[in-house]
C-alpha cells in the first residue's frame, strides 16, 4: 500500500493519508491531464508514449492509448467527451477515438515538440504551441492548418481559447504573453512582466482576465482589455507550471517544482489551501466542472485527486506513525483534523512547526508560546482559546476573527463540522488525557 503526506499552510492542514482514488498506471512523468466535460472521466498524457483514459471518481481505467513517438506533454477533450486531441514530442497532434482509443487522424506540420493542446468551445479548431518557435491553428475535421502565429521568435510553453472560441492565449519561453484574433490570426495584446518563461496560461470563466505561471516562481493575473498586470501571488519555492481556474471562476489551482499543489482566492489572491502528496514536480492541473475536485499531474507517474473544500487527497484515510503518538481514528472530527497536523503537534513532546504547538490549547491565551514567532495581530490581544472563539474562527474565518494573522483564509460554514473538529480537537490536545 502506499502511503502519501500531504502538507498545508494555515489553521487547516494536511496529514498522513492513503489516497485510494489516484490515477496510477503510467510508466513515466504524467505531463498532462484533462477531465471531460461531464465531470465523469479523465485523460492523461505521459512521458512514457502514451494516454490513458480513466473514469472519475473511482479512477477505474478506461484505455491506453498509443500512437506518438514520443513523450506526450498534453490533451485535452473535444465538446461531448467522445474524442481527444493530444499533442507529443514528436511534434505530432493526434485525433483519439475514445469508444476504442482509434486513431481518428494524426496532425503534422510543428518542427518542434507540442508542449501544450486546447480545443475551441465549438469543437471545431484545435491550437497547438510547439517548440518551433510557432502556434498552429487547426480545423480538426479536415486537419488543415489554418494559421501559423509567431511571436517573439521564441518557443512556446502554453495555449489556451477564450470561453467564447474568439481569442486565443499563449504562453512563451522568453516570458512574454500574446492575445491573438482567432478569426484572422491578428495579434491583438503582447503581455509582459514575468521575469522567466511562462509554462501555463488560463482564462477566466468570463473571459475578462488570465492566470499564468512561470519559472519565476509567482502566479499571475492579467487583465485582457488592457494587458495590465493586477496581482502576484508568491508561495511555489520554484519554478510554477501548471494552472487552473474553477468553472466558478472563484479559484485558481496552481503546481511547480517544489512537490506542492496551490488552491489561491481569485477575487482576493489569499492562499486557500497548500497540498503536499507528489514525489516529484507537479506538471498540469485540472478541476472537475462541479469545481468539487481537483486532479494534479506529477512528474511521479501519478495523478491525485484532491477534495477542492477541505484540501484532501480523495478517499484518504488517517495513518498516523507511531512516533508521532497519536492513535488511528476515523471520525468525522479526525478527519477533519487531518489539514492540521503538518503544521501543528498536539503531544507534549511534539513542540513548535510552522504553527505553534497545540497541546493545552483550551484556555490558554493567544500568542503565548514561548519560541513561536506569532505575528502582531494575536500578541496581547487578551483572547483566550475556547470552544467558542474556535467556532468563531472557523465560522468567520482568520481574516475577520484574527485579522492580519499568519492563518490563510479558512473558514467552515457547517456549524456540525465545526462542533466535530472541536470535540476532537479538545480530546486529543488535553494534557489530562496524556498523562
Amino acid at each position: 500500500m502506499r502511503f502519501l503526506t500531504i502538507y498545508a499552510v494555515g489553521i487547516l492542514l494536511v496529514s498522513a493519508a492513503v489516497a485510494r482514488a489516484d490515477l496510477v498506471g503510467h510508466g513515466g512523468f504524467v505531463k498532462g491531464v484533462a477531465v471531460s466535460p461531464d465531470g465523469q472521466h479523465a485523460l492523461t498524457a505521459s512521458f512514457d508514449y502514451s494516454v490513458m483514459y480513466w473514469t472519475l471518481p473511482d479512477g477505474g481505467e478506461e484505455g491506453r492509448f498509443e500512437g506518438h513517438e514520443g513523450g506526450v506533454n498534453a490533451v485535452a477533450f473535444l465538446p461531448g467527451g467522445k474524442r481527444a486531441i493530444s499533442g507529443a514530442d514528436d511534434g505530432a497532434m493526434i485525433l483519439w477515438s475514445l469508444a476504442d482509443g482509434a486513431v481518428q487522424r494524426k496532425y503534422t506540420g510543428h518542427t518542434g515538440k507540442i508542449a501544450a493542446v486546447a480545443v475551441s468551445p465549438d469543437g471545431r479548431l484545435a491550437a497547438s504551441a510547439a517548440w518551433d518557435r510557432t502556434i498552429r491553428l487547426w480545423d480538426i475535421a479536415t486537419g488543415e492548418t489554418l494559421r501559423v502565429l509567431e511571436g517573439r521568435g521564441s518557443h512556446f510553453n502554453a495555449v489556451a481559447f477564450s470561453p467564447d472560441g474568439g481569442r486565443l492565449l499563449s504562453g512563451a519561453h522568453d516570458s512574454s504573453m500574446h492575445l491573438w484574433n482567432v478569426a484572422d490570426g491578428a495579434l491583438l495584446l503582447t503581455m509582459t512582466g514575468h521575469d522567466f518563461a511562462v509554462n501555463s496560461v488560463a482564462f477566466t470563466p468570463d473571459g475578462r482576465q488570465a492566470l499564468s505561471g512561470s519559472v519565476d516562481e509567482t502566479v499571475r493575473l492579467w487583465d485582457l482589455e488592457t494587458g495590465q498586470e493586477l496581482a502576484s501571488w508568491y508561495g511555489h519555492a520554484g519554478p510554477v507550471i501548471g494552472v487552473a481556474v474553477s468553472a466558478n471562476g472563484k479559484l485558481v489551482a496552481s503546481g511547480g517544482i517544489d512537490k506542492t499543489v496551490r488552491i489561491w482566492h481569485l477575487a482576493s489572491g489569499k492562499l486557500v489551501h497548500a497540498m503536499q502528496g507528489h514525489d516529484g514536480p507537479i506538471w498540469s492541473l485540472a478541476f472537475t466542472p462541479d469545481d468539487r475536485l481537483l486532479l494534479s499531474a506529477g512528474a511521479d507517474g501519478i495523478v491525485r485527486i484532491w477534495d477542492v473544500e477541505y484540501g484532501n487527497p480523495l478517499g484518504g484515510e488517517l495513518t498516523v506513525t507511531a512516533a508521532e503518538g497519536h492513535e488511528k481514528e476515523d471520525s468525522r472530527g479526525a478527519r477533519l483534523f487531518r489539514k492540521c497536523r503538518a503544521c501543528h503537534t498536539v503531544g507534549p513532546d511534539g513542540g513548535n512547526k510552522a504553527g505553534p504547538t497545540l497541546y493545552g490549547v483550551f484556555g490558554r491565551p493567544a500568542g503565548m508560546i514561548e519560541g513561536y514567532p506569532y505575528s502582531d495581530a494575536l500578541t496581547g490581544t487578551g483572547l483566550v482559546w475556547t470552544e467558542e472563539n474556535f467556532d468563531r474562527l472557523f465560522a468567520e474565518g482568520p481574516d475577520l476573527f484574527t485579522p492580519g494573522s499568519k492563518m490563510p483564509l479558512q473558514r467552515m460554514p457547517d456549524p456540525r463540522d465545526r462542533a466535530e473538529l472541536i470535540a476532537y480537537l479538545k480530546r486529543i490536545t488535553d494534557p489530562e488525557r496524556r498523562n
